[in-house]
């Protein structure tokens, strides 16, 4: 039990897909404008990282080694389809925020790694572990990283005021924001990494 709260760890923290192994970076900086964003988006890909390293981790044994990688994707790709269908039929206006970042949920680079570092070659609750670790870590990452955009870019913090959006910096709601807040945190962990 002791291993699978490693596992569930290792995304989190030490291996956080986006602050300290820098993947998935066309949704982190696409839709993170708010918070409410990056955690809708950070939700909606850790349900499709949990359900595909689940049955990639099923089908590890009868894929053969040449199309590997294509039925991968093919499996990625079918969770996000229905997930899009989903959101698309029940949350139609978060269908209408994240827009094309829901389907680009299948080139994500973390959702293919994790495929083929971890479910391709452990057991099916591992497996589970690890999306669960990297999921929580990427929704973690987005909503920090959508919060201190808004927060500094319209004075609110989850739709709620926090200060006057006349005092806000609209860098921070435009895509450079994006790129500076980013690289502030990214270098905050870093800092709080060699600390030990």
């Amino acid at each position: 039990m002791a291993n699978k709260w490693k596992l569930i760890y290792n995304g989190i923290i030490p291996g956080n897909p986006v602050l300290v192994l820098l993947l998935g970076m066309c949704a982190t900086l696409g839709t993170t404008s708010s918070a409410m964003n990056g955690l809708m988006m950070g939700i909606a890909t850790m349900v499709v990282l949990i359900c595909s390293n689940a049955v990639i981790s099923m089908i590890k044994s009868v894929v053969p080694d040449k199309v590997r990688i294509p039925a991968y994707i093919v499996v990625i790709a079918s969770f996000v389809t229905m997930l899009q269908l989903i959101i698309n039929a029940y949350l139609p206006a978060l269908n209408a925020t994240l827009g094309i970042f829901i389907p680009l949920i299948v080139v994500n680079c973390i959702l293919l790694g994790r495929a083929e570092a971890f479910a391709g070659k452990n057991g099916v609750v591992d497996s589970i572990c690890d999306g669960l670790g990297c999921g929580i870590g990427f929704t973690f990452a987005l909503t920090l990283l959508g919060a201190v955009r808004e927060l500094l870019g319209t004075g609110r913090l989850f739709d709620c005021v926090i200060y006057p959006e006349d005092y806000g910096m609209l860098l921070f709601v435009l895509a450079p924001g994006a790129f500076l807040a980013l690289g502030y945190l990214i270098a905050i962990v870093n800092k709080l990494r060699n600390l030990k």
